[in-house]
């Protein structure tokens, strides 16, 4: 796991008006990411025994609105199960217990999330958000305004399709089965051998519910939950990295610190929401000490002023609009841009 400590500026561990920045503020979050196992395992579960009896639902009951009801439940729990395992591998939740480690091997080969390539792309993610980027490792791209006048038209395609809202409503097949998944394994097959048994055992739990239940229960039981499940996910993960005020730093002036404060941010939810999403909406946080578990981070953003100001968004229409219309860094005016703002101050 990457160490969040490599990385901070000496004069970072100063204070700023008072509050704690830096290293100091690092320090402060460090009591919270002390985990209780039975609260962990009291999470993780239940989550996994009313995501067991959602998609029993879904597959077993008589009427189709019901199955619908179940699928769409069911879909809202595989985002916090995805959480749970998210946790897992950051070593925030159950680091040490053999029975996670198995339940969360059975998790990964079933929903499309191969320990391996989340592990390296998730981790490079961590090392490198807030940074320019013209590749798609662990996030997606951002260039600046003047590398995009320099690209080519292969790059500006490839670019808008990897940004694209499709590319992000659509992420069951385009992030978690072709760059999670497939494509780690075509580039590394030895290494990625993981990446083999998520996609056997996700298509081989498809094929037996479609024998022996019909197109109808593999339908509700993993296609329509899988597609809603990974469109929020994705869509999610986009946000917290693509907002109004963000900042992309430079690579001198990176700090894990400016990271998680600056290029990260705090999506607004209800109870609800929150609770279904595992708290992930608490970026900034999250950012900051990757060994919170995830159902301390409203703690510790109630407990540390500091913290109680972020960068927020929400999932309203208007700010799911601005969010991908955050498309390019402009270097001069330090601030993200759409493709069109950029075009306007290039011609001016």
């Amino acid at each position: 796991m990457y160490d969040e400590t490599l990385k901070l500026d000496p004069d970072s561990a100063e204070t700023s008006a008072g509050l704690r920045i830096g290293r100091n503020l690092i320090n402060a979050t460090v009591p919270f990411a002390n985990e209780p196992p039975r609260s962990s395992w009291w999470r993780v579960g239940s989550t996994f025994a009313m995501l067991a009896a959602t998609l029993t639902g879904a597959g077993l009951a008589p009427w189709w609105p019901l199955q619908l009801l179940f699928s769409l439940l069911a879909a809202m729990l595989m985002v916090r199960a995805f959480i749970t395992y998210h946790d897992y591998m950051h070593r925030a939740i159950l680091a040490r217990s053999r029975a996670a480690w198995i339940l969360f091997r059975v998790y990964s080969a079933l929903a499309l999330t191969p320990p391996r390539s989340w592990k390296k792309s998730h981790n490079y993610h961590h090392g490198h958000v807030g940074q320019l980027s013209s590749s798609s490792i662990g996030a997606f791209p951002i260039m600046t305004t003047q590398m995009w006048q320099e690209a080519s038209w292969g790059e500006r395609t490839s670019y808008r399709i990897i940004r694209h809202p499709l590319t992000v409503l659509t992420g069951y097949i385009t992030i978690f089965f072709f760059s999670i998944t497939l494509l780690p394994l075509l580039k590394d097959p030895v290494r990625h051998w993981d990446s083999f048994l998520a996609l056997v055992g996700h298509a081989t739990f498809i094929s037996l519910l479609w024998i022996f239940g019909g197109f109808e229960t593999a339908f509700f039981v993993v296609l329509l939950p899988m597609t809603i499940a990974s469109a929020l996910g994705s869509y999610l993960f986009f946000a917290q990295h693509s907002f109004k005020r963000m900042h992309i730093l430079s690579t001198e002036s990176w700090t894990y610190y400016r990271a998680a404060m600056e290029s990260s941010s705090y999506m607004r939810l209800n109870k609800v929401m929150q609770w279904f999403t595992g708290n992930i909406g608490f970026h900034h946080i999250h950012h900051l000490n990757v060994r919170i578990p995830f159902y301390r981070l409203p703690e510790a953003m109630d407990a540390i002023p500091e913290l109680q100001s972020p960068v927020t968004t929400t999932l309203s229409p208007r700010d799911i609009r601005d969010c991908f219309r955050c498309c390019l860094w402009d270097e001069d005016h330090q601030r993200v841009v759409s493709y069109r703002e950029a075009s306007r101050l290039a011609a001016a």
